[in-house]
């Protein structure tokens, strides 16, 4: 509880939210080290990142930095991540993210490496869009990388690979963006091993159009 004597930490919810997926991340196997980053939208349309190269388990929500949409820092914190112009572009692009996650996972990251989509060969691909689009190499941390994100993401996909890097993820809030990531994981998992034995037999784009409304109405939103 804070000191009465002590005021509250300005956007402690989102920070105290950073640092808790930001450790998820690093314990579902999704990056490695200091790797990757993750962002959530503040009430006022600031962002809640995380600080750069510094250990997911020792952030404290004092070190988590808000910037706004120019880059500015609005509430000091640690150095922001490397990749904050990515994450600002995104976030003023698509005023229906809430929260981000960039992670290093290694089946989605495979096919980053070949600058190939993950194909609609399991349907939960139906929870990032008709196929997991590639946005083309940018050296990291640069506008041009951001923008290349935000044209691979258009409106209507929840995630894309950053070609021989990672992945981006997007949610309502952060804790959906990290289960997008998983989705992206997972589906770029069985789409490796599928063609590693054969030629996988891909959903048709009305199928996945049909799986996403059945998604809007998934468990307790039915």
């Amino acid at each position: 509880m804070t000191s009465q004597n002590q005021p509250d930490l300005p956007n402690r919810d989102a920070r105290e939210t950073v640092c808790t997926y930001g450790r998820e991340m690093l314990e579902k196997g999704l990056t490695k080290s200091t790797g990757g980053n993750v962002s959530s939208r503040t009430a006022e349309g600031n962002i809640a990142i995380s600080p750069s190269g510094m250990p997911y388990p020792e952030i404290d929500p004092e070190e988590v930095p808000i910037i706004d949409l120019d880059g500015n820092v609005v509430h000091e914190g640690e150095k922001p991540s490397n990749e904050d112009t990515m994450h600002r572009l995104v976030y003023e692009a698509r005023d229906d993210v809430g929260g981000m996650v960039h992670t290093h996972s290694p089946y989605a990251s495979t096919f980053a490496s070949l600058n190939e989509p993950v194909e609609a060969s399991h349907y939960l691909i139906a929870f990032i869009g008709d196929k997991i689009p590639v946005a083309g190499y940018e050296t990291y941390g640069t506008e041009a990388l951001g923008q290349r994100a935000v044209e691979a993401l258009g409106d209507e996909y929840n995630a894309c690979l950053l070609a021989n890097h990672g992945v981006l993820a997007l949610g309502d809030s952060l804790s959906d963006a990290l289960e997008t990531a998983e989705m992206v994981e997972y589906c770029a998992r069985i789409h490796y091993q599928a063609r590693s034995i054969g030629e996988p037999d891909l959903l048709p784009n009305e199928e996945v159009d049909h799986l996403q409304e059945k998604f809007k109405g998934y468990g307790q939103n039915s």
